[in-house]
């Protein structure tokens, strides 16, 4: 069997607590309250005139959306009694507060609120004179916490900021750590029985704190979720020739980027050289690289840096002699000279 007066005690407070927020809602400026629920859930609508006066005798309406019949009361009669024209949405569904009557407390209860609950609703008293009419908007979702990490792209890397089943529909932004909006791309957004989900992204440019900020205005609710993100595009790398007990080397040095960069050394015609294994080390999502080659001819030397994550590339020259080369010129002149002199030696003999 329904009991519609059922939970009247245990849910007063919750009662009083909207009735305190109620001045929003009045017939003078039509702003509706804003009643946020969560699915499955059971919520009240609050209305309640002012001044207070019974309302035991009186006649009130609740409707949604200016058509369907929630509840009605008139006189001690109700919804839930001999009056029979409630919409099939709210039967069985849909109580008030008889005790609260004498205070002027017009709310009603909706238990198990689903997504078609959601909309606009008005509670009406027909006969006073003036008439009075209330406003109530019911709203599934306040945001939860954003969903927040950097992002691969075609276009590079990005910062993306994603949330789920928000009503009403929310505003999202990143800001650094300086409170700063990032400029984005257009968000996008679905929507599926009044519910918003939205993702924002905006490029990452630089190595910061971040913030993705959603704001939902209607409800006065704002939460965020913060990130710190790396924008590591490697900068021009250091080049040299460092002499070891293997010989002389070319060493290029890149440190402190993000992603991890391949690194290489090539010739003037842009063969690429045997290398040795890179000395790689990674702190905080950061990486130093050293890339060494033996030097084995006088050439124009180039290292060059690749991070395809981010869609970036960088390298450094350097002129470096293999002084191996007049090594051996060296060894073989004197050799050269010295069979020349000897076949002119024997010539003379």
């Amino acid at each position: 069997m329904f009991h519609p007066q059922r939970k009247t005690m245990d849910l007063l407070p919750l009662v009083c607590l909207c009735l305190l927020t109620w001045s929003a809602g009045t017939a003078a400026d039509h702003s509706p309250v804003v009643v946020k629920v969560e699915p499955g859930s059971d919520v009240i609508l609050p209305c309640s005139l002012s001044p207070q006066k019974s309302i035991t005798s009186e006649h009130f309406e609740w409707k949604k959306d200016g058509q369907k019949k929630v509840f009605e009361y008139d006189g001690g009669d109700h919804s839930n009694t001999i009056l029979t024209d409630q919409d099939e949405q709210f039967r069985r569904r849909v109580s008030h507060f008889s005790d609260q009557l004498k205070n002027g407390n017009a709310s009603i209860m909706i238990i198990n609120t689903q997504l078609n609950d959601t909309g606009n609703y008005t509670c009406d008293f027909p006969d006073l004179q003036p008439r009075q009419t209330f406003y109530i908007k019911l709203v599934f979702g306040a945001a939860p916490e954003p969903y927040v990490k950097t992002l691969k792209t075609d276009d590079g890397m990005v910062l993306q900021c994603a949330v789920r089943g928000a009503s009403p529909q929310p505003k999202v932004e990143w800001k650094d750590s300086a409170g700063n909006i990032l400029p984005a791309k257009e968000p996008q957004v679905t929507e599926r029985g009044g519910s918003y989900n939205v993702i924002l992204q905006a490029p990452l440019t630089k190595t910061d704190n971040f913030t993705c900020v959603v704001t939902q205005k209607e409800i006065n609710h704002q939460i965020s979720a913060d990130i710190y993100a790396l924008n590591g595009a490697a900068p021009e790398p250091s080049v040299k020739v460092v002499k070891t007990k293997d010989g002389e080397l070319l060493q290029c040095v890149v440190r402190g980027v993000s992603p991890q960069p391949k690194v290489e050394w090539k010739d003037s015609a842009g063969n690429i050289l045997p290398a040795k294994e890179p000395q790689v080390t990674e702190r905080g999502g950061s990486y130093d690289v050293i890339l060494q080659a033996p030097l084995t001819k006088t050439d124009h030397f180039t290292c060059v840096v690749t991070q395809e994550d981010i869609n970036h590339q960088i390298s450094a020259d350097t002129y470096a002699r293999n002084d191996s080369t007049g090594l051996v010129v060296g060894v073989f002149v004197p050799i050269i000279l010295l069979v020349v002199g000897f076949v002119l030696v024997q010539t003379e003999l």
